[in-house]
């Protein structure tokens, strides 16, 4: 990606840059920071992986995605310029991103990190505005070394290589990644801003949640995207916000956390094909696939007063069983395939896996699965296990 970015003038040394790496809530960081922005009308470019439905979610420049024609015009004059040379795909997205985000050099980029970062096609920013580091927890670890599959490796890969600016840290789930974290970045000379430490947030039983920082108490209304772990993302965005002394008042805070467009993150199904089938019910998606994933999301479903029935399907190189062992009293379990992947694991191997679990089932397709539910009113229909299996159900609604 450095010698396609040098035939194409180093657009990545032309833009102002924040820098999101993590396991879990890049992306809900990132689209909080960018609906809080909006409000207060700083321009935004956004960089984010995977793509649900369409590949055009992955760039956005001056605040709006871009259209077809003009992402198959980057496209092609990108893929002339590489002229045959092997890169990856995801390293000639990010060069198609840096090209186009170069075209608006005053516009805050928000960019999400591909894969453990230090070897990344988005790790080659001489500068940048800050770097945000989302909680930290296992997965992909096929990609390590099978000596080295462990949080403190996962941890170097993440932050080692992290620029001088601004480091926010958000909530960790062990205080055993926090202590890694701060052992890998102990020379970076970043202004360091930890969560507790810098900034917090309390809930409230009203309606609001309460965000503390050294600048003061915000008291903020509840946000348009569920879960109490959406707070520690939104907090986290916020305190970046802040840090970077961008003009921003409590009011477009305020009004962007209502108005967070979060895709297949915990996200209401409330209309469509697949949601006619559930009538009434609450229908949910979700694309976590880790354990930490698992953890805040079964803390979610805990916090309901409901029967819950879950439908779920993964890709193989996932640790199914630790998936699966954070999920308490549910009604039903259903395995499904995941359509159009490959290297998604089989319902029926999975239904396998889960063996030790009552009231697993298989079914062959996400609607079978939705019809064989033995749903009363009021039960919540959750489906969940990989963005990629969201991405189908989505395109089914």
């Amino acid at each position: 990606i450095k010698n396609l970015c040098k035939k194409l003038g180093n657009p990545q040394n032309k833009i102002k840059a924040i820098s999101v790496v993590g396991t879990n809530g890049k992306n809900s960081t990132i689209q909080a920071c960018f609906s809080i922005m909006k409000e207060a009308n700083i321009k935004c470019n956004v960089y984010t992986s995977p793509h649900i439905q369409k590949i055009n979610e992955r760039f956005f420049f001056n605040n709006n995605q871009l259209e077809d024609n003009k992402l198959a015009l980057l496209f092609e004059e990108v893929e002339k310029v590489n002229n045959n040379k092997p890169i990856t795909f995801f390293e000639i997205l990010t060069a198609c991103y840096f090209h186009k985000a170069a075209e608006y050099p005053n516009n805050i980029n928000l960019i999400e990190a591909g894969l453990f970062h230090r070897f990344d096609a988005t790790n080659i920013l001489k500068q940048n505005l800050a770097s945000i580091i989302t909680s930290i927890s296992k997965d992909h670890l096929d990609w390590l070394p099978e000596n080295e599959r462990t949080i403190e490796k996962i941890v170097f890969e993440k932050t080692s290589s992290l620029l001088t600016s601004n480091i926010i840290v958000a909530k960790q789930s062990k205080k055993n990644t926090l202590d890694c974290i701060k052992k890998t970045i102990s020379q970076n000379q970043s202004n360091k801003i930890y969560f507790n430490k810098d900034f917090s947030y309390s809930s409230s039983k009203n309606g609001f949640f309460y965000y503390k920082d050294k600048y003061g108490v915000l008291k903020l209304p509840k946000p348009n995207v569920l879960g109490q772990y959406q707070l520690e993302n939104i907090s986290t965005a916020i305190a970046t916000i802040r840090a970077l002394g961008l003009n921003i008042t409590n009011k477009h805070i305020q009004n962007g956390i209502r108005k967070i467009n979060n895709i297949a993150r915990l996200q209401e199904i409330k209309s469509g094909n697949l949601k006619k089938l559930l009538k009434n019910n609450l229908f949910l998606i979700s694309g976590d696939h880790n354990e930490d994933g698992a953890r805040v999301l079964n803390d979610y479903l805990n916090s309901l007063n409901c029967k819950k029935h879950i439908i779920i399907g993964m890709m193989s190189n996932k640790d199914h069983k630790k998936y699966i062992s954070y999920f308490k009293n549910i009604s039903s379990i259903t395995t499904i395939d995941i359509p159009n992947q490959p290297n998604a694991i089989s319902g029926i191997k999975l239904k396998e896996k889960f063996s030790n679990i009552p009231n697993v089932k298989f079914q062959k397709s996400i609607e079978q699965a939705i019809k064989s539910l033995p749903l009363k009113n009021g039960d919540l229909v959750l489906i969940t296990g990989s963005l990629y299996l969201c991405s189908e159900v989505l395109n089914l609604n």
